[in-house]
């Protein structure tokens, strides 16, 4: 499937015009970046880079494609040979899946032609913003649920594709499983799901439901218990499996008072091993607030597929360097955008975070030029991912999903308090002469 129509109908009228001026060859930096976090975050999760890799492969311009854009007049015959024709042939690097960033960072950087790369724009956008979103609001989730596990939910909350692009953020930032069948058919990410209020309501009685899905599933299944009465659901789904019922769930009431009077029950019945997952339009702060209750495990939907808040990260794709011709051994000269609230940082960037004798982050560094060398306080942060049009990044969610637990715990403990605050770091900038100076993305605290 193409993904070159997931995209705004300006990508591609700004690529004629190009044309027609003699521009659109001209070598061209972009950067995407966010100018700030969400209000309240203290950090973000870079998630969606895969997806985004996987978009650039398909973006090609069929004759559906080519017929539609001429038939409507959004390009003519000159432009259309051209699409009919589109391969990225350019670089790209940034930050790796499952990274944290913070104001400022440069996440991707994308060098090509203007054409080649201004047409990116929108599906890149698109990736980044929600992925990250989710990502971010999942990293909160379970850094506050600490050992116990978090599956996502949420399919149901959200567009049907989006809610697989979700499932699959959500397990980079640490989610264990995913209810949604088609993220673990394109992302292997494990599955899991029982039943609903509804098969109970099939049936005659709860004992006809609990006994059909005992007999399909197995005595390790997980029992919705809160139809009618918990504590008489509780009793048979123990009586049924003498007492090597997999776990309950709960999805409704004061679930951390619930919670605790479930488990004395079954502690109380000889189900010591039986498991409590409890549901419910949980968040982080929820999550945080059950940390004393004897729970097991979270599943999460809607508060998660939507940002827990914040469904986008406001990540902006800006032209940072151009050429002033179109040989492609022409110097780039560093541009920026200067409008009050939205100025760019222009030209070509790297990226550190600084870390202290412990190993504990510090700050952002975000330096223009040629870097320094690390003397083995800093962390480089940006990874190729394209060279010359051909992809070099390529890794497993799994690999994804160990380096954000693990670049999440060289963040100071602030970063994990649940309270809404400014980013935990400050993002510095360092200039081509390498005088370091706070710059505008940094927060005081």
């Amino acid at each position: 499937m193409t993904t070159a129509l997931l995209t705004d109908h300006y990508e591609l009228t700004m690529v004629q015009a190009a044309m027609k001026a003699g521009t659109a060859n001209r070598r061209s930096l972009f950067d995407l970046f966010s100018r700030r976090l969400p209000e309240g975050r203290r950090y973000g999760v870079v998630a969606g880079v895969g997806r985004a890799l996987d978009a650039i492969e398909s973006f090609r311009f069929g004759d559906e494609e080519l017929s539609f854009l001429l038939e409507k007049g959004i390009v003519g015959d000159d432009g259309a040979e051209w699409l009919a024709n589109y391969r990225f042939t350019g670089d790209i690097w940034g930050y790796a899946e499952g990274e944290i960033y913070f104001p400022g960072s440069p996440i991707l950087s994308v060098e090509s032609t203007f054409a080649e790369a201004v047409v990116l724009e929108t599906v890149l956008l698109s990736i980044y913003n929600y992925d990250s979103a989710v990502a971010s609001a999942a990293s909160r989730m379970t850094a506050m649920a600490g050992d116990r596990s978090c599956a996502e939910m949420g399919a149901r909350r959200m567009n049907e594709w989006a809610a697989v692009a979700a499932a699959r953020a959500a397990y980079v930032a640490g989610f264990k499983s995913t209810s949604n069948l088609e993220a673990g058919r394109s992302y292997g990410i494990p599955t899991i799901g029982t039943a609903a209020h509804s098969f109970t309501l099939l049936h005659d009685t709860e004992e006809d439901a609990f006994r059909a899905q005992i007999a399909s599933l197995g005595e390790d299944t997980t029992l919705l218990v809160d139809t009618y009465d918990i504590e008489a659901a509780i009793r048979k789904g123990v009586e049924l499996t003498g007492g090597r019922l997999g776990a309950i769930r709960l999805d409704s009431g004061d679930l951390a008072l619930v919670a605790r009077e479930a488990r004395d029950l079954l502690d109380d019945l000889g189900a010591t091993h039986t498991k409590i997952m409890v549901t419910s339009d949980l968040d982080e702060w929820q999550i945080a607030a059950l940390s004393g209750a004897p729970v097991d495990g979270y599943g999460v939907g809607t508060q998660l597929v939507t940002g827990s808040g914040h469904p986008t990260c406001s990540m902006v794709y800006k032209l940072v360097a151009r050429a002033d011709s179109d040989d492609p051994d022409a110097e780039l000269i560093s541009v920026a955008k200067e409008s009050k609230g939205k100025s760019t940082l222009g030209g070509r960037k790297y990226a550190m975070r600084r870390r202290d004798e412990h190993g504990v982050a510090e700050a952002e560094i975000v330096g223009l030029g040629t870097p320094p060398a690390n003397d083995g306080n800093d962390r480089d942060l940006l990874v190729p991912m394209v060279r010359g049009g051909e992809r070099v990044y390529r890794e497993t969610l799994d690999e994804a999903r160990e380096r954000h637990l693990r670049v999440r715990e060289e963040l100071p403990r602030s970063a994990l308090r649940i309270s809404r605050g400014e980013p935990v770091l400050d993002t510095w900038i360092i200039d081509e002469t390498g005088t370091e100076a706070l710059s505008a993305y940094s927060n005081p605290r």
